[in-house]
């Protein structure tokens, strides 16, 4: 498991060399958040601070500064003092000698000293680089920490020029190295293997939480650091949910299964999705729905190559799903004529996007009009649902866009009809 430290020093390097010169570039730690009285929430580092360092302790920061070639001439990391208290109460932490190793970063000192650092390099860049978290799903997000720092450096420093880093960021996330895939094709082996051992469980009578549960006992000892995302176990009509994660309910004689879930290997995620029978077999309204969904993803997955866009390949796989709503006699010819722009009439089956990035995040960097390289890893997820049936199909493979053919790196886990019967 893990990166050796090259790695993050070549993303360094990477950056600098796609940035203004005589620059200076921040990163901060993602911000714990309180549960309860004396606990918090389980801690997962930003993935920017992680791509950058391969740090993953809170409370940590580090900046790099570029001259006038591009090249890095200074780079400082800072971390909690490892007190005694503190190790008491929640456990090891970094020592300024294990920072070196995991980063690459030579230069390392406690918090305390941030400040007084910073105030002193910053006279020597000309550009301050943060990351203002624009995120790809359009979440709403306020970091107090970077939004001080940023205040800080306009009000103390208003000759300096405030960027944002996110874009440059998302430039050299987007296409994954070796090393990254191997990380992505690990989590999708442990999603597999759990999903053959879902199989095995799942029979009328079971509760979803049964399978959820069965999801991170697999998950965790298989050595996944945690799940990509809560994952979603929904039976009978929470099919038709998209982002179901109560997971509560019975699943009961006849209904389908559908599970949407991934596995986080060493902070990269898999995301599979998979609709099965909970009784062992599909009815033949069931088979219909779900031959159609998978021959959309068949149809679609050869076309996701270099040069092409999401925003391209949704409205593609919109016209397939319409076809197959027409031939199922779940759509007319006159729904079709009568439609607007505005509201499509396959959007009452098919209401989300084929795909989107995965990496570091589920939904990870890159929008929707970005064309497509060697090395980018996104999804294909086709789907279709029936509410007023009570029952949704979305089937959900990873692929790897490559010079040549695409690769599903989901080849190897059951999709076909006759194998999820099995």
């Amino acid at each position: 498991m893990g990166f050796q430290k090259e790695f993050f020093i070549n993303n360094r390097n990477r950056l600098s060399s796609i940035i203004e010169p005589n620059s200076m570039v921040l990163f901060f730690s993602a911000e714990t958040f309180p549960r309860t009285g004396d606990q918090t929430f389980k801690y997962r580092q930003n993935s920017d601070t992680f791509y950058f360092s391969g740090l993953t302790q809170p409370e940590t920061c580090f900046f790099i500064q570029t001259d006038n070639s591009k090249h890095i001439v200074y780079e400082h990391a800072f971390i909690i003092e490892p007190t005694d208290y503190i190790i008491i109460w929640t456990g090891s932490k970094y020592s300024k000698s294990d920072v070196s190793e995991i980063s690459g970063i030579e230069r390392v000192s406690f918090l305390n000293e941030f400040d007084s650092v910073l105030e002193e390099r910053i006279k020597c860049s000309e550009n301050i680089y943060f990351s203002f978290k624009n995120n790809v799903r359009g979440i709403k997000y306020s970091y107090s920490k970077v939004n001080q720092y940023i205040e800080k450096i306009k009000s103390l420093y208003s000759e300096k020029i405030i960027l944002d880093a996110d874009p440059q960021f998302m430039e050299l996330r987007l296409c994954k190295t070796d090393e990254e895939l191997n990380k992505i094709k690990k989590a999708i082996e442990i999603t597999g293997n759990c999903f053959n051992e879902i199989r095995k469980f799942l029979k009328p009578g079971i509760y979803e939480y049964e399978i959820e549960a069965l999801i991170y006992k697999e998950f965790i000892s298989n050595g996944a650091n945690d799940v990509a995302y809560l994952p979603i176990v929904a039976s009978g009509k929470n099919n038709c949910i998209l982002h179901y994660i109560d997971n509560r309910n019975i699943c009961n004689k006849g209904d389908l299964l559908l599970l949407d879930f991934g596995a986080e290997y060493d902070y990269y995620a898999a995301d599979l999705t998979r609709t099965i029978p909970v009784s062992g077999k599909l009815s033949q309204r069931q088979a219909d729905i779900y031959a159609s969904v998978l021959k959309v993803q068949r149809m679609m997955i050869p076309m996701m190559k270099p040069g092409i866009t999401i925003n391209e390949l949704n409205s593609k796989c919109e016209e397939l799903i319409q076809e197959e709503l027409l031939n199922l006699g779940l759509l007319s010819v006159n729904d079709i004529k009568n439609q607007t722009q505005n509201a499509p009439a396959f959007k009452k089956y098919f209401m989300h996007g084929l795909s989107h990035f995965l990496g570091l995040d589920v939904h990870d960097v890159g929008n929707k009009d970005v064309v497509l390289k060697p090395g980018m890893v996104l999804t294909c997820e086709p789907a279709i649902y029936i509410r007023e049936e009570e029952f949704g199909i979305r089937l959900e493979n990873d692929i790897l866009i490559t010079d040549d053919e695409p690769v599903d790196l989901c080849k190897n886990i059951p999709i076909e009809i006759a194998d999820i019967e099995k």
